[in-house]
């Protein structure tokens, strides 16, 4: 992303254009859902795994993260992620070493964030609200491995869309107990209090055992969903 295009973002995103710059910036928007429903449209059931850019292989957590990669993989699921480095380069890591499908949706940042080299399939995408979108369009499900505020932002509007109904009811998991701990005693406090429901609560689980958030993800898409592995094709060049 060059420094026009980090002005032009800010100026989006800083109140009224005119309407001419307003109409502009609609169309540069509905491009990028183009370029991403053409890249992604083939993928096949998927699910997604949020998670820190900042943990490099040696640590723990990128370990774990690749073996829930390729159990995901095993199961049939196409493992999307954000496309970057760390958790998400470690998820579809596993994907490809185990021999399934790989799929990144990157985000353009000033500083440059690249694809990983693990990703059979990616898009590139300039606007965080519209790669959101498509890491939730595809997925039936979502991991939430330790990160950072974006992780955070992508695990909530994931809960947010299955609570209100937007989306059906797939299965969220945290992984890294010691790390989210402190954050489900805080989502048993909301509970207390009323803010969310019980039921909200139904199919988030909590583990650090790969093969135990396997089942759970499983268990709630499978058959419930009827999914079948959709291979690998090429259709126009896509």
């Amino acid at each position: 992303m060059n420094n026009a295009d980090i002005i032009k973002e800010q100026n989006f995103l800083s109140g009224p254009l005119s309407r001419l710059g307003e109409l502009k910036m609609a169309i540069q928007v509905f491009f990028e859902f183009i370029k991403g429903f053409r890249a992604l449209h083939f993928i096949g059931p998927s699910i997604t795994v949020f998670g820190s850019a900042r943990f490099n292989e040696n640590h723990n957590y990128y370990k774990m993260t690749v073996e829930l990669g390729k159990e995901l993989a095993h199961e049939g699921f196409t493992v999307m992620t954000g496309g970057g480095p760390g958790i998400m380069e470690a998820a579809n890591r596993g994907a490809r070493e185990a021999g399934g499908n790989s799929v990144g949706c990157n985000i353009v940042l000033p500083f440059e964030q690249k694809e990983n080299p693990y990703l059979d399939k990616w898009v590139n995408i300039k606007y965080f609200f519209v790669r959101k979108v498509f890491l939730v369009k595809y997925s039936y499900g979502f991991v939430a491995m330790p990160g950072g505020f974006g992780t955070l932002d992508e695990l909530f509007e994931a809960l947010t869309l299955i609570q209100t109904k937007k989306i059906q009811d797939f299965p969220v998991v945290l992984m890294g107990v010691d790390y989210y701990q402190p954050l489900m005693n805080f989502i048993y406090k909301m509970k207390d209090e009323k803010t969310i429901s019980p039921e909200d609560l139904d199919l988030l689980l909590l583990t650090d055992d790969v093969q135990e958030a396997t089942r759970h993800i499983c268990k709630h898409t499978l058959k419930r969903f009827n999914l079948k592995r959709v291979r690998k094709i090429a259709v126009l060049g896509e």
